[in-house]
């Protein structure tokens, strides 16, 4: 009897094994990624500082600033979707500052009003200093002709309109421009799916075991029979 159901024993507790484990890992991820957010949020409370040419990604992304300048009028128009805003173009400006012109993320431009004058006075902003990670491999290229981008692309954007590599994202400007509608920077949007990922693989498991109990309870009836 032993030998006929060692093998469905083997295979049940090597497979709940893996199983378990991979639900582990993903559980010391959450844990790891609730951390990151946590200490964004902080960052992101915190009274904002005034800019200057010695930030770095490593220490200061998230960190909030304040930065008086003027947008040149020349701008790139990012094409995004699903933003609380809804649909339409994040408008990336060259913004002339006491650093030197900079990158400002000032906010969605409904699509309807793409071709509306931009705002050139002296402005105060608060924002957040932010190198994001939206270009990957399926990025399309960027429609130079219509003015169209698909990603926040720094190093290309700064190239584009003779910036440093460096975006601020707007979530205050006085005046405003009356064509935008900010889209701060918030811990919402960052993905953290671990918990459903940790819930799967342990469900996973237990369709295993379960599984395995079966084919042993299979396998003793046809040695009774």
């Amino acid at each position: 009897m032993l030998r006929k159901i060692l093998f469905p024993i083997i295979l049940g507790v090597a497979g709940c094994g893996v199983l378990i484990s991979l639900g582990l890992w993903q559980v010391e991820r959450l844990a790891w990624k609730q951390e990151i957010i946590a200490g964004i949020d902080q960052r992101l409370a915190a009274p904002p500082v005034p800019l200057t040419r010695f930030v770095y990604e490593q220490s200061d992304e998230y960190s909030r600033v304040m930065v008086s300048g003027r947008p040149t009028g020349e701008e790139l128009h990012v094409l995004v979707s699903g933003t609380e805003a809804g649909t339409g173009y994040r408008v990336i400006s060259k913004f002339e500052t006491d650093i030197g012109p900079i990158l400002v993320d000032q906010g969605l431009l409904p699509l309807e009003n793409k071709d509306a004058s931009p705002l050139r006075l002296q402005m105060r902003m608060v924002g957040t200093l932010l190198w994001p990670d939206d270009q990957n491999s399926n990025t399309p290229e960027p429609d130079l002709d219509r003015n169209i981008w698909f990603a926040r692309n720094i190093p290309a954007m700064s190239e584009a309109l003779g910036t440093q590599p460096l975006l601020v994202v707007a979530s205050q400007t006085s005046p405003a421009d009356p064509r935008l509608t900010p889209l701060p920077v918030n811990t919402a949007t960052i993905k953290n799916d671990h918990f459903e990922y940790a819930v799967t693989w342990f469900l996973l498991a237990a369709v295993w075991a379960i599984m395995t109990l079966f084919l042993i309870f299979r396998t003793t009836r046809q040695k009774d029979a």
